[in-house]
């Protein structure tokens, strides 16, 4: 089994991450994590903060002239902020501004259940590290496990399915081209009328310091059956990327496939019938590839409901932590809106999932073990 583990806050040196159980002799291409570092900096919306970072990997160990080596992978990305916060967020004990402690909790935020949790009476011990600067290394990790994928033919993409009031058109048939124009948009929308009005609720909503939330829609590509398990509740695939994306900042809501539609459609007309034409397919798609925890062969595709960014800049009403006297809200630098970007985070989100589950499945300590026994389970599904 693959997992990791990543440490650092918002404003501090940097953030890194260790990688563990990842197989040997997968060709890693750092420009690749890079561009997904990019990505998860874009879209329209975005605040000061994406002018300030440009974010870059620095591989510290585990990948060698190119490919990975069986070792720990540990990743590393650098706070070019730094320097404006070193004696604010300084590790040593040295004399530290009473005043510029922050004392507001944002409603919608971590800030009051963790002052509360941790003991805390500075709030920025705790929006430090529940800032979404957490999912810098969260992307990248998910870059890493994108290029063990990739030697599979599986492939993620993510589409900003509506934003405030604005939905996107909805197309079945997802092509090369459909993705290719959903990744030159600023919003990730299909429908150029779609993204103008978008565009145009998201000035307004900067104008009144508002922030806006959306769905966004993840499709994941060649897929084999048989991911997960039906016997136990830890084991199920839906249940896993459930679990990753609901971890994710601001994430409120989570559907596989038809998702809600299914409470409300009578059977005849929700479940996917089956046919054999080459193998096993479905006529249609509303389990959303997934059946009984276990992947069916089909694109996986999920949505999830992003909540407006809890900072505003014509903040809510809040209590004073100490004085318990009703004040506004903290502000710290923010987006007005993060939709597009937290498609970016969720498709790499899903990677690491799905990464997780090829190894589980198909084991091996190199790639060349593991896609032994992936064409040798192939061979088996194509005779079935």
């Amino acid at each position: 089994m693959m997992r990791f583990l990543s440490s650092g806050e918002s404003h501090g040196k940097g953030l890194n991450c260790i990688i563990e159980g990842f197989p040997a002799n997968v060709e890693i291409n750092v420009e690749e994590i890079n561009e997904e570092l990019s990505r998860r900096q874009k879209g329209y919306g975005r605040g000061k903060r994406m002018n300030i970072e440009s974010d870059a990997i620095e591989v510290m160990a585990g990948i060698r002239f190119g490919k990975t080596i069986g070792s720990p992978i540990s990743l590393y990305v650098r706070n070019k902020d730094w320097e404006n916060w070193k004696l604010r967020m300084s590790s040593e004990n040295i004399y530290h501004d009473p005043e510029l402690s922050v004392k507001a909790p944002r409603p919608g935020h971590a800030d009051l259940p963790g002052v509360i949790k941790y003991n805390q009476d500075d709030i920025r011990n705790i929006l430090e590290r529940a800032s979404a600067r957490e999912t810098t290394t969260r992307t990248a990790v998910g870059a890493v496990a994108k290029q063990l994928l990739k030697v599979f033919g599986i492939e993620i993409y993510s589409r900003v399915a509506s934003l405030g009031s604005v939905e996107d058109v909805t197309v079945i048939e997802k092509g090369e081209s459909y993705w290719t124009k959903i990744r030159e948009s600023e919003l990730s929308m299909y429908d150029p009328e779609a993204e103008k009005k978008t565009k145009a609720l998201i000035d307004k909503s900067k104008e009144e310091g508002d922030t806006l939330g959306g769905i966004v829609e993840v499709s994941i590509y060649n897929v084999p059956v048989g991911l997960g398990s039906h016997v136990h509740y830890d084991r199920k695939l839906d249940a896993k990327l459930a679990m990753d994306i609901m971890s994710l900042q601001a994430v409120k809501g989570f559907e596989m496939g038809a998702g809600f539609k299914t409470a409300t459609t009578p059977g005849s007309k929700i479940h996917d019938e089956i046919v054999y034409t080459d193998g096993y397919h479905h006529k249609t798609n509303n389990a959303g590839g997934i059946e009984g925890g276990m992947s069916n062969g089909e694109t996986i595709q999920f949505k999830a409901a992003v909540k407006p960014i809890p900072t505003l800049m014509k903040p809510l009403q809040t209590v004073d932590i100490d004085s318990k006297e009703r004040i506004d809200a903290c502000k710290e630098r923010s987006d007005v809106c993060a939709v597009p970007a937290a498609g970016v985070v969720m498709e790499n989100i899903a990677a690491f999932v799905i990464a997780n589950a090829m190894i589980e499945k198909f084991g091996g300590d190199s790639i060349e073990e593991m896609k032994a026994n992936y064409d040798n389970y192939m061979k088996y599904v194509e005779e079935r």
